[in-house]
């Protein structure tokens, strides 16, 4: 089945065009993507092993869940899709926005921080995608970076940093 991206332009904007998953973009094309980062009370990342034959990054460790937003799907609707997909775990983020957007040179990467106790044993894993999945520190995943069993996320260390302070951040204007 052919999966369809909504096309943005630079500032975000839906242009009403889609392309194939896997085409050439056109210059000033863009597309959005999403990453959910699960959080238990522990402080701990819920972290996804990818499978050999997945392309891009195989047999790595990565953040719980990511992917392609599909064309007519907002952010949340794409990132609670991904998250059932990848780890059947159903999550509501109606009330969520993404906690920040890194730009990437063909699109908008948003990541969802969310504090959630799962029980992993309990979820029913993509096998196509998910070898396995685990609960990890800070300390266990910069460990899997330093030795490179884990995606080498530039901002993997500020994560947890950030994930502390979000509940305290208001605006003072």
């Amino acid at each position: 089945m052919t999966e369809l991206w909504d096309i943005y332009d630079k500032n975000r904007t839906l242009t009403g065009r889609t392309m194939e998953r896997g085409s050439q973009f056109a210059e000033g094309d863009y597309h959005l993507v999403i990453h959910v980062c699960i959080f238990n009370s522990k402080n701990e990342l819920l972290i996804q092993k990818r499978q050999p034959w997945k392309k891009g990054w195989p047999n790595m460790w990565d953040i719980t869940v990511g992917g392609s937003a599909l064309a007519g799907e907002t952010s949340a609707e794409a990132a609670e899709r991904e998250t059932f997909e990848e780890i059947g775990y159903k999550i509501d983020l109606s009330a969520e926005r993404p906690f920040f957007t890194v730009n990437f040179e063909r699109g908008f990467d948003d990541y969802y921080l969310v504090e959630r106790d799962i029980d992993i044993n309990g979820l029913c894993l993509q096998y196509e995608e998910v070898q396995c999945v685990k609960w990890a520190s800070k300390d266990e995943i910069m460990q899997l970076i330093k030795e490179g069993q884990f995606i080498g996320y530039w901002f993997m260390e500020q994560l947890f940093d950030i994930r502390k302070h979000r509940a305290g951040y208001r605006f003072m204007g």
